[in-house]
């Protein structure tokens, strides 16, 4: 037996009934309706998502749906912990916490104003050329990192180059659109999504076979993705010599290390910086590290970079966004409590009926409905569902329908804020730098992409996988 193994104490595993699935999920809807109404209610997504999840929980244990307790399996020690706790995926929570540290004490170094003002320049000012750039730092970032830490970083090298450049009215679109590429860049490798992991190992999909197959996708994508963005946010290139003379000389003047306090704390951010993404890269293959999890990782470079500043380092805690690690927390209970009360099963029923509608019209509409519950709920599980279904059924690694749920999985998160950490990590950044946009406000700003986007892919699957 593994070292730590965690069992669920008995008391929830008996077979829940209709009625009882479907009030739970009118929780749910009312969790997603109360996300929308954020503005209106004048709450904070924590404390919402918080209030649901007393609620689920609570009706868990009056409807039997939940066990009061789990148990941990600690080498010889068994250990009783709230079923609460193993609810929440803390590999998430520690990669946020780890990264968002890393990041922000990495930029005391002056290491991220130089990066920024070295891509600046390199647009020539032209803020089209500069959305091009990053956008495709997003993608390579979302494909070899994970989801958050490629738009933690990508996101925070952005606001300095526009605020540079004097474009703080064109951020809003920059970040939104990094936001969605993430899940995209998420499509490209086996590994750069759970839903990838998942789907590919149980169709018995190569690393080599989903690369070729994913690759023309996440071009044409992006490709579309970063045209739509700079069309509907009005980023234009700049149209004439003298407007192009005016920027040259704008950027000419950026001093790539004014921010450089000391030469050698630079150094070893850069140093780190690489090692952080490298490792993060790598973290599958490396002995002992795969083991612990990208969250160790985060956290292990956060530690060491909070080093150098061991003594004022309250400072980093106290700049942390403890709204988005309360808010993840809560919303993990609250899926974790609709798994145990079957919603998950009865949405994974009818994704069966609609499989058993034939391979063209059930593989095109289990991606578009993958991709919309995958908006709502958490990708992982409903993934896991999917190719348990279809393992079932005995579908062969080519049937399209695979591809089918891991194009919708990871697309569905660019529907709401809430479909993806991503996305989510790329509202908190739009908050934090002063863009005010609710769930709402995302939902009818990204819906154009995401419509798009998913056509694309559905026509894909359809016509290039099948």
């Amino acid at each position: 037996m593994p070292p730590t193994t965690l069992l669920l104490a008995s008391g929830g595993g008996h077979e829940v009934g209709l009625s009882i699935t479907l009030v739970f999920t009118a929780v749910l809807l009312g969790l997603i309706a109360c996300l929308a109404l954020e503005e209106k209610i004048h709450a904070k997504k924590s404390i919402i998502a918080g209030v649901f999840a007393i609620v689920a929980l609570m009706m868990g244990i009056v409807f039997h749906v939940l066990p009061g307790t789990a148990e941990v399996h600690v080498f010889a020690e068994t250990l009783t912990i709230p079923i609460y706790i193993p609810a929440i995926d803390w590999g998430v929570i520690a990669i946020i916490l780890g990264s968002s540290i890393f990041v922000d004490v990495t930029s005391k170094s002056g290491l991220f104003t130089w990066i920024a003002i070295k891509l600046t320049k390199a647009s020539g000012g032209d803020p089209v050329r500069l959305l091009w750039f990053y956008g495709l730092m997003t993608v390579v970032f979302s494909a070899v990192l994970n989801n958050v830490t490629a738009m933690i970083i990508v996101g925070s090298l952005t606001g300095v180059s526009l605020r540079k450049l004097g474009r703080e009215s064109q951020l809003l679109g920059f970040l939104l659109v990094e936001g969605l590429l993430t899940n995209i860049g998420g499509l490209l490798t086996l590994i750069s999504s759970v839903p990838n992991i998942i789907v590919g190992t149980a169709a018995g999909i190569s690393f080599v076979e989903f690369f070729v197959a994913a690759a023309p996708y996440v071009v044409v994508g992006t490709v579309v993705t970063i045209f739509m963005g700079a069309r509907l946010f009005g980023i234009v290139k700049l149209g004439s010599d003298e407007e192009r003379a005016e920027a040259a000389a704008l950027v000419s003047g950026f001093d790539e290390n004014d921010g450089i306090e000391s030469r050698g704390f630079f150094v070893f951010g850069a140093v780190m910086l690489v090692a952080f993404i490298l490792v993060i890269a790598t973290t599958s293959v490396l002995p002992f590290v795969s083991e612990l999890g990208m969250g160790y990782v985060a956290l292990t470079f956060a530690v060491i970079m909070l080093a150098r500043f061991k003594s004022s380092v309250d400072t980093f805690y106290r700049a942390l966004d403890w709204d988005l690690l309360g808010f993840f927390a809560a919303l993990f209970i609250v899926i974790n409590v609709m798994e145990h009360a079957q919603v998950l099963t009865l949405i994974g029923h009818g994704l069966e009926f609609i499989i058993d509608l034939g391979d063209t019209l059930g593989t095109g509409l289990i991606l578009i409905a993958a991709a919309a519950f995958s908006s709502v709920t958490d990708n992982i599980p409903l993934a896991a569902m999917l190719a348990k279904i279809l393992g079932a059924l005995g579908k062969p690694s080519d049937s399209a329908l695979w591809w089918s749920v891991v194009f919708g999985a990871n697309l569905g998160g660019n529907l709401t804020p809430i479909g993806s950490a991503s996305t989510l990590v790329a509202v908190t950044i739009m908050h934090k730098q002063g863009l005010r946009i609710s769930f709402a406000g995302f939902v009818v700003k990204a819906l154009p992409y995401a419509l798009v986007q998913i056509a694309l892919a559905t026509l894909y699957v359809l016509l290039v996988l099948a």
